[in-house]
């Protein structure tokens, strides 16, 4: 198979990542974090002993490095694609910079404070006020979560588009 069709599968699979990442996004910001920020302190403790087993730290950073690593790999092999190579390189950079480089810089530090040091270090108030930080901030990782994935979206059309209109008809 020559680079230039396996561009077309793999970034099928990027697009079903980016949509599989911004589906849990979703889930988090809408269904379970309503339920942990409920009642800070009381509901980190409780959400913390429900998530021992595993949760979204469990399953987010690896999903987010495979989603990261496979956009890259697509954008590798769409570079000479010019109709679809901006939407994807669009899309990495969403992702990278409104998602990877938000979480570390800006989630990380939220996540220890609430949830590794929690009430033992902090004051409730603290706790509070990181927990409505982090909710509102989730809110921003969501919205560009559905822009990685419509860019990547739109990158695939373009690729598919620019597939069906290049190669001879018999």
């Amino acid at each position: 198979m020559s680079v230039h069709r396996l561009g077309f599968p793999v970034s099928a699979v990027y697009v079903w990542l980016a949509m599989v990442a911004f589906g849990g996004i979703a889930v988090e910001t809408i269904v379970i974090y309503p339920n942990v920020f409920h009642d800070v302190p009381r509901s980190l403790t409780e959400a913390s002993e429900f998530f021992d087993v595993t949760g979204p730290a469990d399953f987010f950073p690896p999903m987010g490095a495979a989603t990261l690593i496979v956009a890259v790999v697509t954008l590798l092999l769409v570079r000479k694609v010019r109709a679809a190579r901006w939407w994807i390189a669009a899309s990495l950079a969403s992702l990278a910079l409104g998602e990877f480089l938000f979480s570390v810089l800006y989630f990380w530090p939220r996540n220890e404070i609430m949830f590794d040091e929690g009430a033992a270090m902090h004051t409730a108030e603290l706790l509070r006020s990181t927990a409505v930080e982090f909710e509102v901030g989730h809110w921003f990782r969501l919205g560009m979560s559905a822009v990685t994935a419509t860019l990547a979206f739109v990158g695939l059309q373009r690729l598919h588009r620019d597939r069906i209109t290049s190669e001879p008809r018999a």
